[in-house]
């Protein structure tokens, strides 16, 4: 019984990480968006903190395109909570002008 117990644990741990790691995703997507229309780096970063509270959010501009990292710290029990969440996304860069 110990070991169904403890399997159950592992997949419910998993099941929580891949969803913190669709939320990264969706947050990195909704920053870089936002950051390709110009909208300023304070408005990008409250973005991302509605949707991830504790996240931090990095851009970076290339080859005409507006990138967004987001990271954050994996809110899991145990040594779990050691692991860091992070994921990237691109968006074109919107002409101004």
């Amino acid at each position: 019984m110990p070991a169904v117990v403890l399997v159950f644990a592992f997949c419910l741990g998993g099941g929580l990480y891949a969803s913190q790691q669709v939320r990264a995703q969706d947050a990195a997507s909704t920053s870089a968006r936002a950051a390709s229309r110009g909208e300023p780096p304070s408005t990008v970063a409250w973005r991302v903190q509605l949707l991830l509270p504790g996240a931090s959010v990095n851009r970076s501009d290339r080859d005409g395109l507006v990138c967004a990292t987001v990271t954050l710290p994996a809110a899991l029990p145990g040594p779990a909570s050691a692991l860091t969440l992070t994921a990237s996304a691109c968006a074109l860069a919107e002409a101004t002008g």
